[in-house]
């Protein structure tokens, strides 16, 4: 089918608009759909590219600029991934990074260089852990079989706290400081998109990914409703009052 009668069809089909321009000569045609924007491309072999925008609106209609820690990602495929390591330093009486992201299978360092004890868990349905306490120069790993979102504690010290993504496939990438990203190598069909930030939660759209061509979408999550919350310790009890901060 040539790119016009594609075109033709998604506009009488999808609406409520089409975008047209330059892009055609790369033979791509955008769709505005109401859950998001997806794309018909042309015909070939291959894998497809996403790119794209995220937006994070705050309170008060205000965007959050510059971003960070906002991950885009390819829901519901599994490819297998080889396993990395990676760590998490416990150090300041902090989580350090504070989010990281991983295949499934991969091993997460926790080393403590702070004089005292730490002892970092996680109550994160299949993926829980306790590393009981250490000390520096000790360090101990847990390794995560499982895809989801994993977070992370100190048991003594309640303000300590790290967030460990764990994927599936290859799919997923970290937005730019001006919320641009790009996915590269995704099968062709239909997938979900997700977008995550800590504090708006996911936001996800369908997207049709083209062989050997590019879809271009706009993710919007929404932090406005977030709320700060205390956290239980492992033992699913109150921290105690004379908890070290």
């Amino acid at each position: 089918m040539e790119l016009a009668e594609v075109a033709r069809r998604a506009a009488a089909g999808f609406g409520p608009g089409l975008i047209q321009g330059p892009e055609c000569s790369r033979a791509f045609v955008t769709i505005v759909v109401a859950a998001g924007i997806v794309l018909v491309g042309a015909q070939g072999a291959g894998a497809g590219t996403v790119t794209g925008r995220v937006s994070v609106t705050q309170r008060g209609g205000r965007l959050l600029q510059p971003l960070q820690s906002v991950l885009v990602f390819v829901d519901g495929v599994r490819v297998r991934v080889d396993p990395t390591q990676v760590s998490i330093e416990m150090k300041g009486k902090k989580f350090l990074p504070h989010v990281v992201v991983v295949p499934v299978g991969s091993t997460v360092r926790f080393p403590n260089l702070d004089p005292i004890h730490h002892n970092a868990f996680s109550v994160s349905g299949p993926n829980r852990f306790d590393l009981e306490l250490y000390r520096r120069p000790h360090s101990r790993a847990v390794s995560f079989d499982f895809p989801g979102v994993v977070r992370v504690f100190c048991n003594i010290h309640p303000q300590m706290s790290a967030i460990v993504l764990v994927r599936d496939n290859p799919y997923f990438a970290w937005a730019q400081p001006d919320g641009t990203f790009a996915l590269t190598g995704v099968p062709p069909g239909r997938h979900t998109l997700k977008a995550w930030q800590e504090q708006a939660g996911e936001a996800s759209i369908e997207v049709i990914v083209p062989p050997d061509g590019e879809v271009r979408v706009a993710l919007a999550l929404a932090a406005s409703r977030y709320r700060p919350a205390r956290h239980k310790n492992k033992y699913g009890r109150d921290y105690h009052p004379a908890a070290h901060y």
